[in-house]
């Protein structure tokens, strides 16, 4: 095989160690190492020949690097490490703050293209391969609705939001979608649903000693972009009962399309997920994407980019022969 893709982790939370573990699968790929705010010897990696590092060295590493994998948070990290790194990186990101995707865009954007770089933001599974279910949806069905439904299941980019609310040491969220009103939709019944119509959100919660639970429940429920449209509960519960009772991180969920072609006939349009892993699944879209990135950076194809940007052929390991012979 021709030189491999060498590929670098920026953060080292569970998004990262999905990222670690989802290279070992990609033959045609390399990691270069884990960067981290943290103490390097204090990061214990999943493999033993993984290498760690400083963040605060990571520039040294440019011309190592073909893609940095940005494992941060969208709340407060990537708003910051995208327009940063994609200066000197072909980066890849999953900021999911679905409300301020164009604003993060744009603010990558520039930069990336200033520097000949690319820059693929907000991928996932969503945003992402549901975003990229809703456009195939839209349109090849123009006459028609799209739903999307989470869940259930464990939300990273909502646990690491709550886990940044003073007074909070510990912490996830549930996001539980309504049957009835994902069966409604699947019968062909095209219903108008609020947000708490479809979802609720349910928030598990270790306080730090001494912090007032009025006061970071109403923090938490009032949210924005995050928990203030939705129904959402708050329970406050022991880091012991969190770790046995809230340690896995199944999620997935529903892309539907529920159209017309013709007066009378009705098209259905299904795309779900069902995850043991959430930042496991996660994970191995960025590293797909990342192999994007680098025959992108390759093609000289320059500056931000969302899914809806990238060919399918360019996340296979496959040539466009195998491709056209095997699965088309």
């Amino acid at each position: 095989m021709k030189d491999k893709i060498k590929v670098a982790i920026a953060g080292y939370g569970n998004l990262g160690r999905g990222v670690e573990l989802s290279i070992t699968n990609n033959p045609d790929m390399e990691l270069v190492g884990i960067f981290s705010r943290r103490d390097i010897k204090s990061v214990k990696t999943l493999f033993r020949d993984t290498k760690v590092f400083s963040i605060d060295n990571i520039l040294d590493f440019k011309d190592e690097i073909d893609v940095l994998v940005l494992c941060g948070g969208s709340k407060d990290d990537l708003p910051i490490q995208g327009p940063q790194y994609c200066k000197d990186f072909n980066i890849v990101d999953s900021f999911d703050t679905h409300a301020k995707i164009p604003e993060y865009f744009t603010s990558v954007d520039e930069p990336a293209k200033e520097n000949d770089k690319v820059a693929l933001i907000s991928i996932g599974w969503d945003p992402g391969m549901f975003s990229i279910n809703r456009l195939y949806g839209e349109a090849l069905l123009p006459i028609g609705e799209t739903y999307t439904f989470w869940g259930k299941g464990l939300s990273q980019g909502h646990s690491d939001a709550i886990r940044r609310v003073d007074g909070v040491t510990d912490g996830v969220q549930y996001t539980i979608p309504s049957i009835e009103a994902i069966e409604s939709v699947r019968s062909g019944v095209r219903p108008t649903l609020s947000t708490k119509e479809k979802h609720k959100r349910e928030c598990y919660v270790v306080l730090e000693e001494g912090a007032d639970t009025r006061l970071v429940e109403n923090e938490i429920i009032t949210m924005p972009d995050y928990f203030e449209p939705y129904e959402t509960t708050v329970h406050f519960i022991s880091q012991k009962e969190l770790d046995k009772e809230h340690s896995k991180m199944p999620h997935g969920g529903f892309v539907i399309r529920s159209g017309s072609s013709n007066e009378g006939n009705n098209q259905v349009i299904e795309y779900s997920l069902k995850l043991d892993s959430n930042p496991e699944f996660t994970a191995s879209v960025l590293v797909a994407y990342a192999r994007a990135a680098f025959r992108l950076s390759k093609m000289g194809d320059f500056g931000a980019k969302t899914a809806f940007d990238v060919a399918p052929g360019l996340l296979s390991i496959k040539s466009a022969h195998q491709l056209r012979a095997e699965l088309l």
